[in-house]
């Protein structure tokens, strides 16, 4: 804990963490305001203006960067599976779950971090498996009496694979910004390209109407969220997530958790078994703990 809490005051000292702690802060309000504007809309439409958005945001540095077909290739690749496949799974997920729980089943994405970095490395340790298993004790008891009332499995299900999709995108970022030698925004940009094609093609596709057109105060709430937590927010991450070691980024991942769950509760007035729920997350804090930054041994033997 304490060489957590080292690791944490020495990057913040730094700045390097900075940009993944305004993150964090920026989607603590995303949820409650998904579940209480948006959960009625068709989530590929809610998916599309928010990529569009952000991509609208970014686009004068996709236009202005040169970059290698392939490079682009792959920058739209991952954009596509960290943002756009990942936002319509975890959109899909609100229609089956209160925020709170949303919010809560996020903190498989450190393991599935910190497991695709050890695979990626050729490095799976121990205490990975062991923060694993502690975490989903934590999220055993936290719905150890069932889901609440209204809630399904299936968006846990569709929360595990958008999980998936955003780690994949945290852990090749780093070796992306690497090979191209760019600077994050520009790379970003046209990863927003990327995932902006999911929703419209999906939409395409299926060649129905999207349902319901949003009201003014949707649309409010959607330019929000496509310009704050959608473009600023996850360029903030993936620019924190270059200047970081893969043990700390996935602990860090889980501190949007507590404070989403915390507005849930406080500002937009949602209820839950506040009991079970502070003792799952103190196991899922303990994991996070037993996960850990690297240490210098760890780092070295990875370079």
């Amino acid at each position: 804990m304490g060489q957590f809490l080292f690791h944490a005051a020495v990057s913040l000292n730094n700045g390097r963490v900075l940009q993944l702690l305004a993150a964090s802060l920026l989607w603590a309000f995303s949820f409650g305001l998904i579940k209480g504007e948006l959960t009625g809309l068709d989530p590929l439409l809610v998916s599309l203006v928010r990529l569009a958005l952000a991509a609208f945001a970014f686009g004068v540095l996709a236009w202005r960067t040169r970059l290698h077909w392939r490079m682009g290739s792959r920058a739209m690749g991952l954009g596509a599976i960290q943002f756009g496949l990942m936002y319509v799974l975890y959109i899909a997920a609100y229609s089956y779950l209160p925020a709170w729980m949303v919010a809560l089943f996020t903190v498989t994405t450190p393991f599935y971090v910190m497991l695709l970095a050890a695979a990626r490395d050729r490095q799976l340790r121990t205490r990975y498996i062991a923060a694993v298993v502690l975490a989903i004790a934590g999220a055993l008891v936290t719905v150890a009496q069932g889901l609440p009332e209204g809630a399904s499995w299936k968006g846990v299900a569709l929360l595990q694979a958008a999980n998936l999709c955003f780690a994949i995108g945290q852990v090749f970022f780093v070796d992306l910004k690497r090979l191209s030698n760019l600077d994050e925004a520009s790379l970003v940009a046209w990863m927003y390209i990327g995932a902006l094609l999911v929703p419209a093609l999906a939409l395409l596709l299926r060649g129905t109407g999207a349902g319901a057109l949003p009201d003014s105060s949707q649309w409010l709430t959607l330019v929000y969220l496509g310009l704050v937590p959608t473009a600023l927010g996850f360029f903030l991450w993936n620019r924190g997530a270059t200047r970081v070691q893969p043990g700390f980024l996935a602990s860090i991942n889980n501190l949007k958790v507590p404070l989403a769950v915390f507005v849930s509760w406080s500002v937009f007035g949602e209820e839950a078994d506040y009991l079970r729920f502070t003792s799952g997350l103190a196991l899922v804090v303990a994991a996070l703990f037993v996960a850990g930054p690297e240490n210098a041994s760890e780092r070295t033997a990875r370079q």
